[in-house]
């Protein structure tokens, strides 16, 4: 399913001229060379740009330039118009200086074929560019140039760096966009392909239709924690991988127009933030069928915030919208126009989550759903988990936050948490049980719980145990659990007008042990209630906790339980943090009911 959306994405893309035509690769270059009409450098100079990272200082990114396909055949195999140093200039940076030597001979080998192939390329083309190309390659001398002061200006950066070709005096004319070349390379790629001789044609497991199979496919680079160069999404690297004497990606049956469609579609995806996010340790990638833009915004504001360009108010009235249709099963075309942005609910939208291995990703999850279907579903959980008005997203990066301790800066959440949790909201499933147990440890550890954990317990315990809580506090909920964590709430309040800001509180010391074991705690606490009221100043508010703590213990019948499962040690948490956020409100607003 995900390699056949990717071609279908493809297509698209095409449309929209927003893919690179077949026969080119983009390349990250750093730096321009400048030729002299005789083939001589006469200057290098940056094109570097300059890029904001989100809550970091802007640095310093490659340019992408759109060159000739580039080679991925292991071992030396020279580029038609070579990006990469050790091709071109046939040298070797180390200790501060230049070399031609190595162990292996491996640059005056990568020199040479890139000699060979890049002259017998360009034979027969007149140009300026190409002309001063030609002579750069017959004259240049690598152990000659081992002092070059161009390149001893680059310094350590000259093995990481990637490099183009302009003329002197013409900085726009690059030679990788010259017409006659550009012309001439088409002409060959259309001849030679990827330059493999042999044909191995099968039946495509995508298409269905008899067509040349691939060996090796595309690398994809953007993954979080992949390869720098690059990861595959198929490969078969060993002998018992084969199958039926087939070898390498012959045995996938993917043809080459696939793998090139579904490789050029996903290193789309990945290249910019428009169309992916991180979970932990996957990459979550995410597109809609369409030509059309604005889907993909939509989704990423109601799950990561506001993306720059994006309405917050707006999309928080979105998320009321799809809340206040309950059961709906649709979205009229009307409603869609003064909504939603002129945009289609039965788009297909695609979200998969992808994770290393090695030198190859796995597929961690696919769904396709209707964009409709897609938006309720969010909307739906982003509705779960708030616990007062007005409605704000809470994005995913803040929930993964709360499964970690907050004085922690190297724990780690479970991957397979993030990614049970991430499917059960886009397939309105039941949460993971490893969510509540990740945030009842949290609450107990930490002794803290802010709106983001509460929210989360709620949403479990009313989707999955069909529990009815609310968002403020609710006085008619008679459940043991919930009323020990008001009852605690209570307790701690008094404790804290009492005797003021302490060092050590009973949450401190007893929270835990009282949302686990009940009837071991809560006798030894109210007696300190008792010493704390007491101390109060003024009758009435010896009265008022009195009368509160009074009625809770009341509708707990007298007798607390011995020990609260899992789930109901959530409903303590919850009515714990109820009870606290109902002291906030006004006090002549707020009455014992």
């Amino acid at each position: 399913m995900l390699i056949k959306g990717l071609c279908d994405y493809y297509d698209i893309l095409r449309e929209k001229g927003e893919v690179l035509p077949d026969g080119y690769s983009i390349v990250p270059v750093k730096y321009k060379v400048s030729l002299t009409e005789q083939g001589e450098i006469d200057e290098i100079v940056s094109c570097q740009e300059e890029a904001q990272v989100p809550g970091k200082k802007p640095k310093l990114v490659p340019k992408d330039m759109v060159m000739p396909k580039r080679t991925e055949k292991p071992g030396i195999d020279a580029n038609i118009i070579e990006h990469r140093p050790l091709y071109i200039f046939g040298l070797n940076f180390s200790n501060d200086g230049f070399t031609t030597e190595d162990n292996t001979n491996k640059a005056k080998k990568s020199h040479q074929d890139f000699v060979t192939k890049n002259l017998a390329f360009i034979e027969g083309i007149d140009s300026p560019v190409v002309n001063a190309y030609r002579k750069f390659i017959e004259n240049w001398r690598p152990e000659e140039e081992i002092e070059n002061r161009y390149l001893l200006d680059l310094g350590k950066n000259y093995s990481n760096s990637g490099f183009a070709f302009f003329l002197s005096g013409e900085p726009d004319k690059m030679l990788h966009e010259d017409s006659q070349l550009r012309e001439q390379w088409e002409k060959y790629y259309e001849e030679k392909g990827d330059g493999e001789e042999e044909q191995y044609v099968a039946q495509c497991a995508v298409t269905g239709e008899n067509a040349p199979i691939a060996r090796i496919h595309g690398k994809i680079k953007g993954v979080y924690g992949g390869l720098a160069t690059g990861s595959v999404l198929i490969g078969f690297n060993n002998s018992s991988e084969n199958s039926y004497g087939n070898e390498q990606s012959y045995n996938s049956n993917i043809s080459k127009e696939v793998m090139r469609k579904y490789t050029e579609a996903l290193n789309y995806l990945l290249k910019g933030r428009d169309h992916k996010i991180t979970i932990d340790d996957i990459t979550v990638i995410f597109w809609a069928m369409s030509k059309d833009s604005g889907y993909e915004d939509n989704v990423m504001a109601m799950l990561m915030g506001q993306p720059e360009g994006q309405d917050g108010i707006k999309t928080e009235e979105m998320i009321k919208d799809l809340l206040s249709r309950g059961s709906q099963l649709g979205i009229t075309e009307r409603e869609v126009e003064d909504k939603f942005n002129d945009i289609d609910e039965n788009v297909d939208f695609y979200i998969a989550g992808l994770k290393p291995n090695s030198s190859r990703l796995s597929i961690k999850f696919i769904l396709r759903k209707r964009y409709g279907d897609i938006l309720m579903n969010i909307a739906r959980f982003q509705g779960e988990i708030q616990v007062k008005e007005p409605l704000k997203v809470v994005p995913l990066y803040w929930i993964k936050g709360e499964m970690v301790s907050p004085k922690s800066s190297n724990e780690k959440v479970n991957p397979d948490l993030m990614t049970k949790l991430f499917e059960a909201v886009m397939y309105n499933r039941r949460f993971p049980v490893a969510l509540l147990e990740t945030l009842i440890r949290r609450v107990k550890t930490d002794k803290y719980i802010n709106d983001t954990r509460a929210g989360l317990i709620k949403a479990y315990l009313n989707r999955n145990e069909k529990e009815e809580i609310k968002l403020a506090l609710d006085y008619e909920n008679r459940n043991q659990a919930y009323l020990c964590g008001r009852l605690f709430a209570v307790l701690e309040w008094l404790q804290k007008r009492a005797l003021g800001d302490l060092n050590t509180t009973i949450k401190d010391k007893y929270f835990a042990s009282a949302a686990a074991k009940p009837a071991t705690v809560f006798p030894k606490l109210l007696t300190l209630a008792q010493a704390h009221i007491k101390k109060l100043d003024g009758e009435r508010n010896k009265v008022y906790y009195n009368k509160l703590i009074g009625q809770i213990i009341n509708e707990i019948n007298d007798e607390f339980p011995i020990t609260l499962s899992l789930v109901d040690q959530g409903k303590f948490i919850i009515g714990y943090y109820q009870q606290n956020q109902d002291f906030f409100v006004k006090k002549e607003d707020r009455e014992i009911k």
